[in-house]
């Protein structure tokens, strides 16, 4: 990523709450954003200007009036208003970003359809990425994201200023859409990547930002310290070409003390009142990885009870597939792979779970079966580096 590519995505949900805020329209504020940040491109490589966020609003702005001239009359009001006040760049606050996450999470939305928006307008994911966390084909997502900027655009000011009640009523979706950005970047979707640290590192600088203003939150400070504990392990993640290294043949050396240091503090400080979330369980988890000096050392027991924990809090089928390893890691691999086939009506294009299913069959011993797993896993990754590593494993396999 060039460091103009890096620049406009640090500015584009900002310059995008600016628009929203002053004029009410989502999808004429993202279109001509979409347009500012084209011209951009073409532009700033030969001729960099010395305000580039003031830049970016001043572009958008005429797309916005240009748009609005040629639109009936109900819009010239709105049009003259946001003429008549382009914000001084140091006038928007310094997160912007995450007050746009959070007026984009409108009650007014599900759950569901709020966070998808927010990943394609502010996040930075693609639709097709969103697809694959929602585990729905994209054309589905689509639709759904399409839907959700009609609802708004019904509403009278959707991008008002939520009150205090209003912000927390949103908290939950707001973290959910920085869970989701986090684990784009930690494991990218596709691509010859493994990771994106743009992605994960915005998504653990937001949730710092969010610890900061309520620090009392368990599920707030879980997840900071998932996010955390997650990303030490990122430098021992990939070999020398950017080959996938599984946790269990991870240099453990290569892990990042000091985010693991931090990481597992702020798990212990949510303890007080029990494990109550699942962002506080899942860090305590990878509390659990981070501790073990040794593959073998991990307590698989404890993080299998955690997994059923976590699995009658918020079920769903990728916590069913991560549940399944640690009962292989308990139970032994048959076990594993008997809840691994209850999963296949609702993961049915799912390369992880093939790739789980091919480790465990590895497990068992039955390289033949595992060969074919990992083979149709490989087949089905859009991720370079994913698919590369499940192929030599196939390889490896085949060659005794």
């Amino acid at each position: 990523m060039t460091d103009i590519d890096a620049l406009l995505r640090e500015l584009a949900p900002q310059v995008l709450g600016t628009l929203v805020r002053r004029f009410g329209d989502f999808d004429t504020a993202e279109d001509a954003l979409q347009e500012a940040m084209l011209a951009a491109a073409t532009q700033w490589p030969t001729e960099m200007p010395e305000n580039p966020r003031g830049w970016l609003i001043q572009v958008a702005q005429r797309r916005m009036a240009d748009t609005v001239r040629a639109e009936v009359a109900r819009r010239r009001r709105e049009a003259t208003a946001f003429e008549r006040d382009v914000p001084d760049a140091e006038a928007v606050d310094q997160d912007d970003t995450l007050a746009m996450f959070f007026l984009c999470c409108h009650p007014a939305l599900s759950s569901a359809s709020a966070i998808a928006l927010t990943l394609r307008a502010v996040g930075g994911l693609t639709t097709a990425e969103i697809a694959h966390a929602f585990l729905l084909p994209e054309s589905t997502m689509a639709q759904r994201i399409t839907r959700a900027k009609k609802r708004l655009s019904t509403l009278d000011r959707p991008f008002a200023r939520p009150g205090d009640a209003e912000w927390h009523g949103r908290l939950a979706a707001v973290l959910h859409v920085l869970y989701l950005i986090f684990t784009e970047g930690h494991t990218t979707t596709s691509g010859p990547r493994l990771h994106r640290t743009d992605l994960s590192g915005e998504a653990i600088r937001l949730t710092r930002a969010i610890h900061r203003l309520l620090p009392d939150d368990t599920e707030v400070t879980g997840l900071l310290a998932l996010m955390l504990l997650t990303d030490a392990r990122r430098a021992a993640r990939t070999g020398p070409h950017g080959e996938l290294i599984p946790l269990a043949e991870q240099d453990r050396a290569k892990w990042n003390r000091i985010l693991i240091t931090e990481g597992v503090q702020l798990t212990t400080t949510t303890l007080g009142n029990g494990l109550t979330g699942p962002y506080q369980l899942q860090a305590a988890i990878a509390a659990l990885h981070a501790r073990a000096a040794r593959a073998e050392d991990t307590d698989w027991t404890r993080i299998l009870a955690l997994y059923n924990m976590i699995e009658h809090l918020a079920p769903n089928p990728v916590v069913t597939l991560n549940r399944a390893v640690a009962v292989a890691m308990v139970h032994g691999p048959d076990a594993g792979l008997e809840l691994v086939d209850t999963l296949d009506e609702h993961l049915p294009d799912s390369h992880r779970l093939d790739a789980v299913r091919g480790h465990l069959y590895e497990m068992a011993g039955d390289h033949p079966a595992a060969i074919t797993a990992y083979t149709a896993a490989a087949a089905r990754t859009t991720s370079t580096a994913e698919r590369d590593y499940l192929t030599i494993r196939a390889a490896q396999l085949r060659g005794g």
